[in-house]
């Protein structure tokens, strides 16, 4: 590990332990070129996975990348952060379970979405005005209109 102070490649492990997630390795390390200390954290991937755009482009599949989108959807909402990471770990597992390299967009964002959708409306909301390319107001109207239950039409009073 190439040490972000002084870029020596030669970098020691001085301690490793689970994350807070529990899904990574936390690993404090130590550069004996600079004297300088940081931690590291280590996942597990099971395959390397291959965005494909609707343009046809691909991409690798970046984790941050869509723990980034995803926290900006929430932003300001009250999801505890480790809820939020095991959503994200949840929706990356799914993915590399699906069994394939090549999963296109789409696919990625349906799978958000409906993660989103079971923990916050909200978010569920701003990721989608992104992932659907809201134009105007009236996108907005129509998606929440959809996610409103319809009212009772000749409802009788007690």
């Amino acid at each position: 590990m190439r040490c972000p102070f002084c870029g020596n490649i030669d970098t020691q492990v001085k301690d490793s332990r689970p994350a807070e997630d529990h899904v990574s390795i936390r690993r404090r390390r130590f550069c004996p070129a600079c004297g300088g200390r940081f931690t590291t954290y280590e996942r597990v991937q099971l395959r390397d996975l291959v965005v494909v755009k609707k343009s046809g482009r691909r991409e690798a599949f970046d984790r941050d990348k869509l723990e980034r989108s995803i926290r900006i959807a929430m932003q300001k909402r009250p999801i505890e952060s480790e809820r939020l990471d095991q959503m994200i770990s949840g929706i990356v597992r799914r993915l590399e379970s699906m069994g394939e390299t090549d999963i296109p967009s789409d696919t990625i964002g349906a799978i958000v979405m409906e993660a989103l959708a079971r923990i916050d409306t909200v978010a569920y909301v701003r990721f989608a005005s992104v992932y659907k390319n809201f134009q105007a107001a009236d996108d907005f109207e129509d998606f929440v209109s959809e996610l409103r239950p319809p009212a009772t039409v000749g409802r009788e009073e007690d």
